[in-house]
Protein backbone atom coordinates (compact mmCIF):
# COMPACT_ATOMS: atom_id res chain seq x y z
CA UNK A 1 0.00 0.00 0.00
CA UNK A 2 1.72 3.26 -1.05
CA UNK A 3 2.38 6.20 0.80
CA UNK A 4 0.04 8.16 -1.71
CA UNK A 5 -2.63 6.18 -0.49
CA UNK A 6 -2.34 6.41 2.95
CA UNK A 7 -1.76 9.25 4.65
CA UNK A 8 0.79 19.12 3.29
CA UNK A 9 -0.88 21.90 2.59
CA UNK A 10 2.15 24.63 3.96
CA UNK A 11 -0.45 25.11 6.97
CA UNK A 12 2.44 23.84 9.52
CA UNK A 13 4.84 25.86 7.87
CA UNK A 14 2.96 29.09 8.07
CA UNK A 15 2.20 28.32 11.79
CA UNK A 16 5.68 27.65 12.54
CA UNK A 17 7.16 31.37 10.68
CA UNK A 18 4.54 33.11 12.62
CA UNK A 19 5.41 31.27 15.83
CA UNK A 20 8.79 31.86 15.56
CA UNK A 21 8.38 35.73 14.42
CA UNK A 22 7.90 35.65 18.52
CA UNK A 23 10.33 33.81 19.81
CA UNK A 24 14.06 35.56 20.82
CA UNK A 25 15.99 33.13 19.34
CA UNK A 26 19.30 32.61 20.39
CA UNK A 27 22.59 33.93 18.05
CA UNK A 28 23.44 31.50 15.77
CA UNK A 29 26.87 31.23 13.52
CA UNK A 30 25.87 31.00 9.81
CA UNK A 31 27.58 29.00 8.19
CA UNK A 32 26.91 27.33 4.99
CA UNK A 33 26.89 23.66 5.83
CA UNK A 34 26.45 19.96 3.49
CA UNK A 35 25.86 16.74 4.21
CA UNK A 36 24.77 13.72 2.71
CA UNK A 37 23.70 10.30 3.87
CA UNK A 38 23.68 6.91 2.01
CA UNK A 39 21.62 3.98 3.39
CA UNK A 40 20.55 0.10 2.62
CA UNK A 41 17.82 -1.16 4.53
CA UNK A 42 15.79 -4.61 3.94
CA UNK A 43 12.56 -3.08 4.14
CA UNK A 44 11.36 0.45 3.53
CA UNK A 45 8.98 1.32 5.82
CA UNK A 46 6.93 4.53 5.79
CA UNK A 47 4.09 5.24 8.64
CA UNK A 48 4.21 1.20 8.95
CA UNK A 49 3.55 0.46 5.47
CA UNK A 50 5.88 -1.15 3.55
CA UNK A 51 6.43 0.69 0.32
CA UNK A 52 8.81 -1.43 -1.37
CA UNK A 53 6.27 -4.62 -1.00
CA UNK A 54 8.51 -5.97 1.91
CA UNK A 55 12.00 -5.94 0.08
CA UNK A 56 15.11 -3.71 0.44
CA UNK A 57 15.77 -0.51 -0.72
CA UNK A 58 18.92 1.76 -1.27
CA UNK A 59 18.49 5.33 -0.15
CA UNK A 60 20.12 8.56 -0.68
CA UNK A 61 19.83 12.07 1.20
CA UNK A 62 21.49 15.59 0.39
CA UNK A 63 21.31 18.19 2.35
CA UNK A 64 22.11 22.36 3.30
CA UNK A 65 22.19 23.99 5.97
CA UNK A 66 22.42 27.72 6.96
CA UNK A 67 22.40 28.96 10.62
CA UNK A 68 18.57 27.24 11.22
CA UNK A 69 17.55 27.33 7.72
CA UNK A 70 18.11 23.79 6.20
CA UNK A 71 16.98 22.27 2.40
CA UNK A 72 17.28 18.66 1.47
CA UNK A 73 16.27 16.21 -1.11
CA UNK A 74 16.05 12.52 -0.66
CA UNK A 75 15.38 9.47 -2.75
CA UNK A 76 14.54 5.55 -2.72
CA UNK A 77 13.40 2.65 -4.89
CA UNK A 78 9.82 1.86 -4.75
CA UNK A 79 7.38 -0.78 -4.91
CA UNK A 80 3.58 -0.29 -4.80
CA UNK A 81 2.62 -3.80 -6.89
CA UNK A 82 1.15 -4.40 -10.27
CA UNK A 83 -0.72 -1.47 -11.71
CA UNK A 84 1.62 0.92 -10.09
CA UNK A 85 4.49 2.02 -12.22
CA UNK A 86 6.24 3.81 -9.49
CA UNK A 87 9.67 2.80 -9.33
CA UNK A 88 11.42 5.92 -7.57
CA UNK A 89 10.38 8.41 -4.76
CA UNK A 90 12.35 11.61 -5.17
CA UNK A 91 11.37 13.87 -1.89
CA UNK A 92 12.25 17.18 -1.07
CA UNK A 93 11.98 19.21 2.05
CA UNK A 94 12.66 22.48 3.93
CA UNK A 95 12.19 24.52 6.55
CA UNK A 96 13.65 25.97 10.30
CA UNK A 97 15.24 24.60 12.97
CA UNK A 98 15.11 27.40 16.06
CA UNK A 99 16.10 26.41 19.50
CA UNK A 100 14.44 28.77 22.42
CA UNK A 101 14.36 27.90 26.10
CA UNK A 102 16.23 24.22 26.11
CA UNK A 103 13.61 23.61 23.52
CA UNK A 104 14.21 22.64 19.71
CA UNK A 105 11.66 23.78 16.93
CA UNK A 106 11.64 22.45 13.52
CA UNK A 107 8.85 24.01 11.25
CA UNK A 108 8.29 22.96 7.43
CA UNK A 109 7.23 21.65 4.80
CA UNK A 110 8.15 18.05 2.46
CA UNK A 111 7.23 17.55 -1.01
CA UNK A 112 7.02 13.70 -1.54
CA UNK A 113 7.40 13.28 -5.50
CA UNK A 114 6.91 10.15 -7.71
CA UNK A 115 9.04 11.02 -11.47
CA UNK A 116 7.33 8.05 -12.92
CA UNK A 117 3.74 7.89 -12.10
CA UNK A 118 2.28 10.93 -14.07
CA UNK A 119 0.57 13.62 -12.47
CA UNK A 120 -1.98 13.59 -9.78
CA UNK A 121 -0.18 11.40 -7.26
CA UNK A 122 2.51 14.17 -5.62
CA UNK A 123 1.98 15.00 -1.74
CA UNK A 124 2.90 17.68 0.21
CA UNK A 125 3.06 17.80 3.74
CA UNK A 126 3.70 21.18 6.34
CA UNK A 127 5.78 19.90 9.74
CA UNK A 128 5.71 21.14 13.37
CA UNK A 129 7.64 19.56 15.66
CA UNK A 130 9.20 20.59 19.43
CA UNK A 131 11.99 18.04 21.17
CA UNK A 132 13.91 18.67 24.39
CA UNK A 133 16.89 16.49 25.71
CA UNK A 134 17.23 16.34 29.30
CA UNK A 135 21.03 15.10 30.54
CA UNK A 136 22.58 15.24 27.45
CA UNK A 137 21.01 12.02 26.88
CA UNK A 138 17.60 11.63 26.95
CA UNK A 139 15.52 13.02 24.01
CA UNK A 140 11.44 13.44 23.84
CA UNK A 141 9.27 15.05 20.56
CA UNK A 142 6.34 15.45 19.18
CA UNK A 143 5.64 16.07 15.23
CA UNK A 144 2.29 16.94 13.51
CA UNK A 145 2.10 16.29 9.96
CA UNK A 146 -0.88 18.15 7.87
CA UNK A 147 -1.50 16.97 4.21
CA UNK A 148 -3.04 18.61 0.68
CA UNK A 149 -5.05 14.99 1.06
CA UNK A 150 -7.60 13.96 3.64
CA UNK A 151 -5.11 13.17 6.19
CA UNK A 152 -2.73 14.39 9.43
CA UNK A 153 -0.54 12.71 11.12
CA UNK A 154 0.94 12.83 14.87
CA UNK A 155 4.30 11.05 16.07
CA UNK A 156 5.59 10.86 19.76
CA UNK A 157 9.25 9.83 20.39
CA UNK A 158 12.07 9.13 22.93
CA UNK A 159 15.38 8.35 22.17
CA UNK A 160 18.21 7.47 24.95
CA UNK A 161 22.15 7.51 24.23
CA UNK A 162 24.12 5.52 26.20
CA UNK A 163 27.03 7.34 27.30
CA UNK A 164 29.45 4.78 27.51
CA UNK A 165 30.92 2.96 24.61
CA UNK A 166 30.33 -0.65 23.40
CA UNK A 167 33.48 -1.75 22.08
CA UNK A 168 33.84 -0.08 19.15
CA UNK A 169 29.95 1.33 19.09
CA UNK A 170 27.94 3.95 20.56
CA UNK A 171 25.02 2.75 21.22
CA UNK A 172 20.82 4.01 21.39
CA UNK A 173 17.57 2.91 21.94
CA UNK A 174 14.39 4.47 20.86
CA UNK A 175 10.88 4.13 20.04
CA UNK A 176 8.32 6.08 18.38
CA UNK A 177 4.15 6.34 18.00
CA UNK A 178 2.29 7.81 15.64
CA UNK A 179 -1.57 8.43 14.55
CA UNK A 180 -2.47 8.90 11.36
CA UNK A 181 -6.27 10.85 11.18
CA UNK A 182 -8.14 10.48 7.85
CA UNK A 183 -11.72 11.52 6.96
CA UNK A 184 -12.14 7.65 5.49
CA UNK A 185 -12.66 9.20 1.59
CA UNK A 186 -9.32 8.86 0.56
CA UNK A 187 -6.83 7.25 2.12
CA UNK A 188 -8.73 4.77 4.40
CA UNK A 189 -9.72 4.01 8.19
CA UNK A 190 -7.36 5.94 10.89
CA UNK A 191 -4.57 3.76 12.32
CA UNK A 192 -2.16 3.46 14.67
CA UNK A 193 1.91 2.85 14.09
CA UNK A 194 4.94 1.82 16.25
CA UNK A 195 8.41 1.12 16.37
CA UNK A 196 11.30 0.71 18.34
CA UNK A 197 14.95 -0.17 18.20
CA UNK A 198 18.54 -0.50 18.65
CA UNK A 199 21.18 1.92 16.56
CA UNK A 200 24.69 1.31 16.91
CA UNK A 201 27.14 4.40 15.50
CA UNK A 202 30.65 3.15 14.68
CA UNK A 203 33.42 4.75 12.87
CA UNK A 204 32.25 8.10 13.63
CA UNK A 205 29.88 8.66 10.26
CA UNK A 206 28.76 4.90 9.99
CA UNK A 207 25.44 3.80 11.82
CA UNK A 208 23.23 0.13 12.22
CA UNK A 209 19.98 -0.10 13.56
CA UNK A 210 17.63 -2.72 13.94
CA UNK A 211 13.59 -1.91 14.62
CA UNK A 212 10.48 -3.76 15.21
CA UNK A 213 7.58 -1.85 13.44
CA UNK A 214 3.87 -2.94 13.63
CA UNK A 215 0.57 -1.04 13.27
CA UNK A 216 -3.18 -1.65 13.95
CA UNK A 217 -4.14 -1.20 10.10
CA UNK A 218 -3.84 -5.31 9.12
CA UNK A 219 -7.50 -4.64 7.47
CA UNK A 220 -6.61 -1.86 5.24
CA UNK A 221 -2.78 -2.83 3.61
CA UNK A 222 -2.68 -7.08 4.40
CA UNK A 223 1.08 -7.95 4.84
CA UNK A 224 2.34 -4.79 3.89
CA UNK A 225 1.61 -3.06 7.53
CA UNK A 226 1.90 -6.24 9.76
CA UNK A 227 4.45 -6.87 12.45
CA UNK A 228 8.44 -6.80 11.01
CA UNK A 229 12.10 -6.86 12.02
CA UNK A 230 14.11 -3.93 9.67
CA UNK A 231 17.69 -4.06 9.09
CA UNK A 232 19.32 -0.39 8.35
CA UNK A 233 22.93 0.21 7.61
CA UNK A 234 24.11 4.21 6.37
CA UNK A 235 27.30 6.61 6.42
CA UNK A 236 26.98 9.83 6.70
CA UNK A 237 29.04 12.41 4.83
Amino acid sequence: MARRMEAGTLKAAILGATLIGGLALPAQAAELELGATATFTTDYVFRGISQTENGPAVQAAFDATYGIFYLGMWGSNVDFGEGDPSDIEIDYYGGIAPSWAGFDFDFGAIFYTYPDSGAGVDIVEGKAGVSRTFMDAFTVGATAYLSDRDYQAYEFAGEYGFTNKWWMFTPSVSALIGFVETDGSYVGDDYTYWNAGLTLGFLDNWSADVRYWDTDNGNECFQFCDSRVVGTISASF
